[in-house]
């Protein structure tokens, strides 16, 4: 996470989303039913009573809760059935299980209060895999210990689902002038191709959206993008009692993955951008797949694919990646003069980059100053978000608890953490659909 400035910037690069910017004549501040924003002590007053319609003991018996259901990729379906359920018990309106993948449903639900912005509060269901070497508890127990929730996934991002809902619950509870749709989308397949948020945003329109990932509560503007390059490393197939006649591409990889590892590609970018996300674009060579499978016969294998990750800068274009890669590549074939390589582009993820002044972003931050009683900073983040998706489409700030080590054993998240981002979710939705005239 790197701390930024206000300052904005004239001249932004290509290859990044950015999200809009909605002024009134003049540059005047608009909320998000497109009116004038509200003096202070009318945010104030409008803040102070959805946090007090607020149920945080409910919010983190809900954070528990969805702790004790694995969701690892690929398995979502039964945190989307239980979110919906949670939906439905609630009065929420048109709840579903939106279809992306087999059993892999998305579960979105929405509160309906007439004419109005269409606000969206999304996260993914998904996680890794669990990490070894637990001790405090389980991994899906959801177990309070000591002020904290301990759980796999809780911060990424399982909280900030249950924190969301309960959010909008209170904006509901609260009583203010509200207007506009408020809408839940739990999201399938994040750490695959991002089929759920794309499913989602194919089906529903929206004019504001705060995405729930880890930012350890801060306002997030945006995030590097993703490159897959497989490279295959081609050698001569024999059997292992004929090698001397081989050409091992395992061998030919491993020179390969030295160089590739290597790699400190630092590309000319405007100042602005060094400063958010660092001089590095990083390219690492994160899988490797050579030979026949375990339990088959022997074989010195004849290729060998790499998946190199790249994570660019908003700005640094595929074929600067690509340049990087082949530079490498020359230097493991000086190691190594056998190598012979493919290099295939297999997937691409944009970055997304928010102004500060947009009016997603302006609207965090009140929320997060009403919260907190101070004025928050602005982050970036190296990993990868659905807004590389959907960013595009919809104005979107980022905004959730939790924090780096994740996907770490006896991971947990604090109940001030998770209490506080109830509040700022709450108070968010509360601004964005709320009339200045309070009528």
């Amino acid at each position: 996470m790197r701390e930024i400035s206000d300052t904005t910037h004239d001249g932004r690069p290509q290859g990044v989303i950015h999200s809009r910017a909605w002024f009134g004549k003049g540059g005047t501040e608009l909320m998000g039913n497109g009116e004038e924003a509200p003096g202070a002590s009318i945010v104030t007053d409008r803040a102070t009573s959805v946090i007090d319609a607020l149920d945080l003991d409910r919010a983190v018996q809900l954070v528990q809760e969805v702790c004790t259901i694995p969701s690892i990729l690929g398995e979502e379906g039964e945190l989307a059935a239980f979110l919906a359920s949670v939906m439905s018990d609630s009065g929420f309106d048109d709840v579903e299980l939106q279809p992306v993948l087999p059993d892999r449903p998305n579960a979105v639900g929405h509160l309906r209060f007439g004419d109005g912005p269409g606000v969206v509060l999304t996260g993914h269901m998904d996680t890794k895999p669990v990490s070894h070497g637990w001790s405090a508890t389980e991994p899906f127990s959801g177990e309070l210990i000591d002020g904290s929730v301990y759980g796999h996934g809780v911060m990424d991002m399982k909280a900030a689902l249950a924190c969301q809902i309960v959010a909008m619950e209170a904006v509901r509870a609260s009583g203010l002038p509200v207007s506009g749709t408020l809408s839940m989308a739990a999201v399938a397949d994040h750490m695959g191709d991002q089929l759920g948020s794309i499913a989602y945003f194919d089906a529903f329109e929206a004019d504001l959206c705060v995405l729930g990932e880890l930012t350890d509560n801060q306002v997030c503007l945006g995030h590097r993008g993703r490159y897959y390059f497989d490279v295959t490393t081609l050698g001569r197939s024999a059997h292992t009692c004929h090698k001397p006649r081989a050409i091992n591409a395992n061998v030919l990889a491993a020179q390969a993955v030295l160089a590739l590892d290597a790699s400190k590609l630092e590309p000319e970018l405007e100042a602005w951008v060094v400063d958010l996300f660092g001089p590095e674009t990083y390219i690492v060579p994160g899988r490797i797949y050579g030979g026949l499978s375990p339990g088959g016969p022997s074989m010195i294998p004849d290729e060998c694919v790499i998946r190199v990750d790249c994570r660019p800068q908003p700005g640094v274009t595929i074929d600067q990646a690509r340049a990087e890669i082949d530079r490498c590549l020359e230097r493991a074939a000086e190691a190594d003069p056998r190598l012979r390589v493919d290099v295939e582009l297999v997937d691409v993820k944009s970055g997304y980059l928010a102004a500060p002044d947009d009016e997603v972003v302006q609207l965090m931050r009140t929320a997060v100053r009403e919260v907190r009683g101070e004025e928050p900073p602005l982050v970036v983040e190296n990993w990868l978000g659905d807004t590389a998706s959907f960013g595009e489409k919809v104005p979107t700030v980022i905004f959730g608890p939790g924090g780096p080590p994740v996907y770490c054993p006896d991971e947990h998240l604090s109940l001030e953490e998770i209490h506080e981002a109830t509040k700022v979710y709450a108070v968010f939705a509360a601004l964005a659909m709320t009339r200045p005239d309070g009528a």
